[in-house]
């Protein structure tokens, strides 16, 4: 049997950090509004695994819409950067299990999706961008968190092989990547997401939480051995 520690975490941002997941819906609805559409119900499920520029694309091609990838994707960071730069909140039990973890000198990162002038904007205004190792995303990677990549360079930037690295993820294709991929895996529990899909979490990660303060319970416990 693998032996893991806790020597250092990744942080997924949008759901798992942060309470942002319904402002990228909003966004997608908008955009459709825009151009006198509806946002069809299988909408979010067919672009949450994908990449900034593959979303971006998707959108224009499934609805025809009159612009370049480039437009696209600068009218989407506009629409969402006065919530990352002025309102989004964290989630709960956030600050709690940073301080556990600075008090123990386990060093931590995100790895995300999110623009990354909006997430070092969001992290910063909530005083946790001073505190990080680095910030890590998928335009820095080339690829997105279906594929173990992002996970594997951040571990290595901590000088932390898998078994030593914990992820901490809100979403299913994330967890199942870094799971499959030897690391240890913590899913968090976000209102965005549907029951079928945690229930699909809560077999995939090694370990599922409601709150980031269960994290911290769980640590306690043992279920994540320091």
């Amino acid at each position: 049997m693998e032996y893991h520690t806790l020597n250092s975490v990744i942080f997924d941002l949008d759901g798992t950090l942060l309470d942002s997941t319904t402002v990228w819906s909003d966004i997608d609805r908008q955009i459709l509004q825009h151009y006198g559409m509806e946002a069809p119900a299988d909408l979010k499920k067919q672009i949450q695994k994908m990449t900034i520029p593959e979303s971006s694309q998707y959108f224009i091609d499934r609805f025809h819409l009159p612009c370049t990838q480039e437009a696209f994707i600068a009218l989407v960071q506009s629409l969402a950067e006065d919530a990352y730069r002025n309102t989004l909140p964290l989630k709960d039990g956030v600050l709690p299990l940073l301080d556990f973890l600075d008090a123990r000198n386990i060093p931590y990162c995100v790895a995300t999706a999110t623009y990354p002038t909006l997430a070092e904007a969001a992290l910063k205004r909530l005083h946790i961008w001073e505190r990080l190792s680095f910030l890590i995303t998928e335009q820095e990677v080339g690829i997105g968190k279906v594929q173990p990549i992002i996970y594997r360079q951040a571990a290595n930037r901590m000088c932390c092989g898998k078994r030593q690295t914990v992820v901490v993820e809100d979403a299913l294709h994330g967890i199942t990547s870094a799971a499959k991929d030897g690391f240890f895996t913590v899913g968090v529990y976000d209102t965005a997401i549907s029951q079928a899909e945690w229930e699909q979490i809560q077999q995939t990660a090694t370990v599922s939480v409601q709150n980031l303060s269960d994290l911290q319970d769980a640590i306690h416990s043992g279920l994540i051995p320091l």
